[in-house]
This record gives C-alpha cells, structure tokens and sequence, in this order.
C-alpha cells in the first residue's frame, strides 16, 4: 500500500483544524514503546472482532510486562504484556478490518473510577469509554495460594461511524478522565443495527418495563415470561438497559433481544431455575452483573439453574457476574450454548455441574474469568456423551481454561487457551474435586494452548498446559486419546502426569499421538506418579530444561513408563529428583526445521519511513509493516538471528489486505556470520506480490550458516520504497 492514505489524513486533519473542530494528527506516530509482540495462534471461536495489542500499538506511554509473577498486573494481561499511560498520554490503535465499535480491556488502580478519551483520527468523541476498578482488586482467601487477583475488565463504546481497515483509534486519558489506566488490548467489531421485532412475540415493554430509567423491571418480564408459554409465542426485549432485581424462572419458552450491544439485561442473577423440562430458547442480549466480590454462597450467575432438554444459549454478552452459566439443580440434555463473549466473572465462565448430557459448548470466546473458563464437574451425576469445541478462553484467573472433573464420553475438540494463570493450566483432565470418575472414551482433539500453565504457589512447581490428576483416584478402566494438540510458549511444562494428593495413584490408558511443542519453560513430559503413558509423533523445540521429569512421590512407587515412537527434540531425563530446575536453565536446543528465526529478532534498516520502522517486519503481525525511506533505492533490512544459525528459506510478506495491489519488488538477499563482511545467498531477482495469492513471496537456498540476513530492496513497481510485512528466516 503506498503512504498516499496517510498523507491525505494529514491534510484532512489540516482542514478540520482550520474549521474549528479539536484534532490531532496522527498518521505520524510512531510506537514509543519497543515491545515484542506476543505469538499468536490459530484455533477457537470464529469471533466478529479483531483484537489489537495495545503493547503493538502506538503509544507515549510505558510499557508493563512481561511478567509472569503471580498477582503482577502483567501477568493477567494478553501476552503477558500492557502499556500504562498517565494523564495526556495514550495508545492509539490501527485498524486491521472496518469496525465500528471498540472494546477495552483495561485496569486501572483500586479505588479509582472515572472515564478514558476516545479518538477518531484525530477527532475527539463526546462520549469515552467509562472505566472503574470496581470489579477488580478480588480477595478469595479462602482458596489455598490465591492473592488478590483479577485486576482487568471491560469498557466497550460503539463509535457513531463504520470506519476503514487503517483507521487509527486513540485511547488517552485527557485531563479530567482517570489518572492512570493500563490497557491490554482493544477489541474492533463492525456491529450491525439493532435487531427488530420478529412476528407474533410479546415485548416486554407492553408489560411495564422500561427501559433505562432505573426501575425495577423484573415482575414485567415475569408477566411477559407466563403469556409467552401460555400462547406458544416469544419474548421480545427491545433495545435499552433492564433491571432485573429479582431471578426469573423460565421453561419452555424464547427471549430474544436486538443484539448484545443494544439490549441489555442488568442485574447478578437474571435466570434461577430450580427445575425446568427444557426447550429455552436466549438469543441475541447482554447481561451486565454488578458483583464485585466471589460469594460462592450466592447464585450471581447470569443463567443458574437447570436448562433442561433441548435448550440453546446464543449471542449473549455476559459480563459482571460471579459466573456465565451454571448448570445444576437436575438434568440437562442436547442443550447448546454457543457464540457467546462471557467476560470479567468472578468464577467461572461456564460449568456443566454434573448430569448433563450431549450437550454443546461452541465458538465461545471467554476472557478474565476468575475460575475454570469451562469446566464439566461430575458433581455427583456424571457428564457424559458432551463436546467442548472451537473455543477460546483467555487468561482465566485461578484456574484452568477447559477442564474435565471426571464424566465419560466427553470430547474438546478445536479450542485455544491462553496466558492462564496461578492454580491451573490450560487444559486438565482429572478425577478431582469429588468427582464421579473418569469412564469411557475422553477425546482430545486438535487444541492449542498459548504460553498455558503457570507455577503452582502451593506445590511450588510448574503445572502443564495439559495435565492429567489422580488427585481423588487412579485414572483407571478409561480410554483417553489426545491427537493434534499444540502448546507453545509453555512457561513451564507442556503435558503434566500427577496425583495432586501426592499418594502415587497410577495413571493409565491415556494415549498421545500428534503433539507439537514450541517453547516450553522446563520439560515437555512431566510424570509425578506411577503408571504408563503411550506418547508417539511428539515434535518439540525449545526445550528449556530437558525432555523429561520422571520422579514419582512418594519416591518409593515405580517411575511412570512411557511407550511410543516417532518422537524428537526432547532427548534427555532430568536426574536430580531433589530439586526443580528454574525455568529455559538447561542447554539451548536447535530450532525445528522451518523455525521463523527472525521473529522478534533485532532488526534495523538503511531508512525508514515514519511511523513505518523496521520492527514491524518481525513482530508477527502481517498487517504492520515496514516501508523504507522513499524514492532512495537501494535501501537495506537486516536482521541480527542471535547466534550463527543454519538457515535455508527466506518469506518475505506485505499486508494481505487487498488494498494492497500486485507489485514487484527486487531484491537481493545476503547473509554475515559478523555482522560486516556479507556474503550473496540469492542473487538480485524480482519477487512478486499479489493479494489474491496471500502477497507472499519465498525462495529456498542451500543451508548455510548465518547470524545475520539482510535484504537489498533496490526496486518495487508498486511504490519507490521497499516494503515488507513480515521477514521470515527458516531454519535449516
């Protein structure tokens, strides 16, 4: 894309000025902060929004993180990193798609409420985003190890006008807004209109509710919740806020709403069903709670209760609440709960509490839940015969992304967990918390877990991204099969083998085919009690201790035995039972063949254009780029790799958005084991880029040993400069 967009928002901006509107400039702005952004990865929920860093974006204020220390702002933070700013300073976000509306996941400190202000290239709105740590700052003391904690939540604000992929959003706290506010991320949706009426349903407003005035509304939806079931008709919730002060039952009925960010339930515990026969139907609102302390005594859940047969939960918001859904109080079957955003709870996000069965989790997204994200708990009923599938959770507080608390049949399959934290890992299967036990086939298929598993402040050790618990009793007379499953970034171990009660209870029958770790802190396989695992097809690379830990307690039982074939890059046992390796302490291991040297990698050039610097080509994101100094070919990008590395295969990329048009651009690349005397790998060649094939371009070279490689761009048909999204170096 040539900087001619840019050039024009200055103009622009140089015409609104002289009209009289308030506006900065921003299309020169460059990111103050140097930070690496976080790895990505693929899988989960299918979601309507693109998230946006705030550490990748520009900013004059400080960077936070990284920092996985339990009860560290940054450890709860997307990437483990955040960007605090203070009174006139901000960050300011670029678009990757059209968007309309923005959400915020900040924090900002205890005690302290008010509002952050919003920018639209340059323009200021009149509305912000309203921030308050009132839903921060929790205490549960009575869980063993845990420390104040949850110290995120959300603002959201639809911003009155659809804007084009590069537009620039600013958040800057003004004077008169907070005084300091960390943020982590911003969340850009193209939101639709509201919703309309559908045909036949009874709104509550023609029962006495009102909307956004404050009152009580909750004996209208009664009202329109009994007519509804009496006429085989809908309830209809137009746009607006309605307070629910007291629980609704429901059974048999629809509620349907004009979209979750226009209808909005208020209140801690909307639905309480003590019994229901099913067929509830909740599509399309927002419940926003007000609980700002865990009380597991209280039911401030959004849905609690039973849901019955055949039931569906779809669209919702769900925010504030002590936990999503809860499921219990009697049967629940073929219920499915799917494309929801359950944010900011104090507990859970889901939790299937024993007796349902064939039932769907789906396309959820889950994000700063303060327990498990979505757990099924064999609470004296088994579940049994449910899927958990392409869903994403995001640092859950004080315990694991997805868990299964024994149950038979169940399946995950599809999700992505990340950044979890203290007191769980990423994805756990266990006979734990009095559960009925594990029993027939548990399958776990194709899931990723992203910089998953944290250490333990009472075990004092790590916990996995995957890990398996014979906490209450062995894992025995079950079949368990993980295939596809990916970690990366582990901070400790990546698969996790333990009796959480440390009396040696054997584990079996649990088969792992298909594994693919890149970057784990300390082992790739983690056995703390008897029994045998069979592990095949295993790949890992940066290993951060050795491949494997393989000490029972007590000492006195046998080692775990693992079986298998195929595995490589995790050689090695550890041998010192007596102590824990402190996290990447072991030997560097060799990168995998077709390893991305060069992400996040040192990297400079000849000239860069402002706002444009050559950190983009290697920050992992394809719609950052680097473009050099204009009309001045040649121009140079080189990248320092760290270490003499044997490299084969250079990708260089531009944004794959199609305002990018076709263009080539010649190049020359060269390789310095010095950093002075440069050596030609590929001689100078055009290489084309075209968004209808992803704007990508590779050339493969024999292996040669190289630390640093660097690009001469001496001509592109698309606009005088070089350009490059992304430069990717292969290992060999």
């Amino acid at each position: 894309m040539s900087p001619t967009p840019r050039r024009r928002a200055v103009l622009l901006a140089a015409a609104l000025a002289a009209s009289g509107l308030t506006v900065l400039v921003t299309g020169a702005t460059t990111p103050a902060v140097a930070a690496t952004c976080p790895t990505t990865a693929s899988g989960g929920a299918n979601v309507p929004f693109r998230t946006v860093e705030a550490e990748c974006s520009a900013t004059n204020g400080s960077a936070v993180g990284p920092d996985y220390t339990q009860a560290s702002l940054a450890s709860e933070a997307s990437g483990r990193q955040a960007v605090r700013i203070g009174t006139g300073q901000y960050v300011e976000f670029t678009l990757p798609a059209a968007a309309n509306a923005i959400n915020v996941h900040y924090s900002v400190p205890d005690g302290s409420s008010g509002r952050l202000s919003v920018y639209v290239n340059g323009t200021k709105l009149g509305s912000g985003l309203s921030v308050t740590s009132r839903y921060s700052y929790v205490d549960t003391g009575w869980i063993p190890g845990a420390k104040t904690h949850h110290f995120f939540d959300d603002a959201r604000l639809l911003l009155g006008q659809n804007l084009a992929p590069g537009a620039k959003v600013r958040v800057q706290a003004d004077s008169g807004d907070v005084g300091q506010a960390t943020l982590d991320l911003a969340d850009f949706e193209q939101v639709g209109g509201a919703g309309t009426k559908p045909a036949n349903a009874l709104s509550v407003t023609d029962y006495g509710a009102t909307a956004d005035d404050g009152s009580d509304d909750s004996q209208a939806f009664r009202t329109a919740l009994s007519a509804a079931r009496s006429q085989a008709r809908e309830v209809w919730v137009p746009s607006g806020r309605f307070e629910i002060g007291s629980a609704l039952q429901i059974d048999q009925t629809t509620v349907r709403g004009a979209g979750p960010w226009y209808t909005v339930l208020h209140g801690n515990n909307i639905f309480n069903n003590g019994s229901a026969s099913g067929n509830i139907r909740l599509y399309d609102f927002a419940v926003f709670g007000d609980v700002t302390e865990r009380n597991d005594g209280s039911p401030d859940n959004a849905f609690h209760g039973v849901l019955g047969n055949g039931s569906v939960v779809s669209g919702l918001w769900i925010q504030d609440t002590k936990c999503g859904l809860w499921l219990m109080n009697g049967a629940s079957s073929n219920v499915v709960i799917e494309n929801n955003r359950i944010l900011d709870t104090q507990a859970d996000g889901v939790n299937f509490d024993g007796a349902v069965t064939n039932s769907t989790l789906r396309n959820n997204y889950l994000r700063n839940n303060g327990d498990d994200g979505l757990a099924l708990w064999s609470n004296g009923q088994a579940d049994s015969g449910n899927t958990i599938a392409n869903n994403t959770v995001v640092q859950p507080n004080l315990a694991n992304g997805i868990a299964l608390y024994g149950g038979s049949n169940n399946t995950v399959s599809g999700n992505l967990v990340q950044d979890t934290n203290a007191l769980g890992g990423g994805y756990v299967v266990g006979n734990r918390f009095n559960s009925v036990p594990l029993g027939g086939t548990i399958t776990l298929s194709d899931n990723t877990a992203l910089r998953a598993g944290a250490l333990d402040p009472n075990w004092q050790f790590g916990v996995g991204a995957l890990w398996f618990d014979a906490r209450d009793q062995a894992i025995t007379g079950v079949t368990i099969r993980v295939t596809g499953f990916t970690a990366i970034q582990s901070p400790y171990e990546a698969i996790q083998f333990i009796d959480g009660n440390g009396a040696g209870k054997p584990i079996q029958g649990i088969t792992i085919d298909g594994v693919s770790v890149q970057g784990v802190g300390t082992f790739v396989a983690q056995a703390q009690t008897q029994g045998s695992v069979s592990i095949s097809n295993l790949t890992a690379s940066g290993v951060g201790v050795t491949g494997t830990y393989n000490c029972p307690y007590p000492a006195s039982i046998p080692r775990m035995t693992f079986s298998g074939s195929g595995n490589s890059g995790w050689t090695g046992t550890w041998t010192d039972c007596s102590t824990w390796p402190p996290p990447n302490s072991g030997p560097p291991q060799p990168p995998q063949p077709g390893t991305n040297l060069a992400k996040g990698k040192p990297i400079s050039a000849s000239g860069s254009q402002g706002g444009f610097p050559p950190s983009n080509a290697v920050d992992g994101d394809a719609n950052s780029y680097w473009e050099s100094t204009n009309n001045a070919f040649p121009q140079t990008l080189t990248v320092d790799l760290g270490t003499a590395s044997s490299i084969n295969k250079v990708t260089l990329k531009l944004p794959p958005s199609s305002a990018w048009g076709p263009r080539t651009q010649t190049v020359t690349i060269s390789g310095s084991t010095d950093g002075g005397s440069y050596t030609t790998l590929v001689g100078s060649r055009g290489y084309t880029f075209d968004p209808a094939s992803g704007n990508t371009a590779s050339v493969s070279f024999a292996t040669t040993s190289q630390r640093f490689v660097r690009l001469t761009f001496s001509g592109n048909t698309g606009w005088p400069a070089g350009q490059a999204s992304e430069l990717e170096v292969a290992a060999a």
